[in-house]
């Protein structure tokens, strides 16, 4: 769920790659060294900085309250994910593969009835296959040798795996202002840093956010500081309203056999 602290550093790395296109590992676009980051500068820092002909560029959120622009109905979208685990039978044989992962759960119906494990943090194949033949031998006789399980006798066995899948909805929509504060040593750096941010964000028209959601981003206004009382330091305000969506997310459990008696109880699953 993004929020107004995920769309600051949104902005922030936007920022950085479009001061730094080739990486932070390479020289900016201007050749100077330009820090980008959340929150208001340290005085002393940004002293030091300016003296040394270096660039602050800040992200922080405007004082305006900001307003709720919610106008969709809530729906909800599911996003299908493949297990880690794999299985196949052979005969009376059952043989768990893969790489479970935590969500998987891996089901063995053998004549009708069903038994489902889900995976834990840390299991392997051959853990796998001793839960499952854990489960099994409470109703009939089955053995296990590392990932594979052997049900003697049995008419018919089917093995199924699922994982469970992440399903959103979109809550609510608000806006924020942005403010992205240029602190620069002189006018014409000044004026090169942040046409080269405002041109560049005007083109993007949308951010991703952390939690893949997109945000929308669009110029409102912009202000210079040439404050005299520190002859080093040339501001530049550039103010943005960003729309952005907050969205609830959860697990849902995937179907794997239907209405089945699974570990002995009588259950959907």
């Amino acid at each position: 769920m993004a929020d107004i602290a995920d769309v600051e550093q949104a902005v922030a790395n936007t920022v950085t790659s479009i001061l730094y296109p080739a990486g932070a590992a390479h020289s900016s676009i201007f050749g100077v060294l330009c820090r980008v980051y959340r929150g208001w500068p340290n005085s002393a820092t940004l002293n030091a900085d300016l003296s040394a002909g270096s660039v602050n560029v800040t992200v922080v959120s405007d004082n305006e309250s900001g307003r709720t622009t919610t106008r969709y109905l809530p729906e909800w979208h599911t996003t299908l994910s493949p297990p880690g685990a794999a299985g196949s039978v052979t005969g009376q044989t059952i043989t768990i593969s893969g790489s479970p992962a935590v969500g998987d759960v891996v089901g063995i119906m053998v004549d009708g009835a069903a038994y489902a494990y889900r995976v834990l943090i840390g299991d392997t194949p051959s853990l796998v296959a001793a839960n499952l033949n854990q489960l099994i031998q409470a109703n009939r006789p089955a053995t296990v040798q590392g990932p594979t399980l052997s049900v003697p006798g049995a008419g018919s066995i089917v093995v199924r795996i699922v994982c469970d899948n992440s399903t959103s909805f979109e809550s609510r929509r608000q806006e924020k202002d942005v403010r992205i504060i240029c602190w620069c040593p002189t006018p014409p750096v000044r004026d090169s840093v942040a046409a080269a941010i405002d041109v560049a964000i005007d083109e993007m028209g949308f951010l991703v956010l952390a939690d893949d959601t997109s945000a929308r981003i669009v110029y409102r206004n912009t202000a210079n500081y040439d404050q005299s009382q520190n002859a080093l330091l040339y501001r530049r305000d550039l103010l943005y309203t960003v729309e952005y969506p907050t969205v609830t997310i959860i697990q849902q459990p995937s179907m794997l056999f239907g209405a089945s008696e699974i570990n002995g109880n009588i259950t959907y699953g």
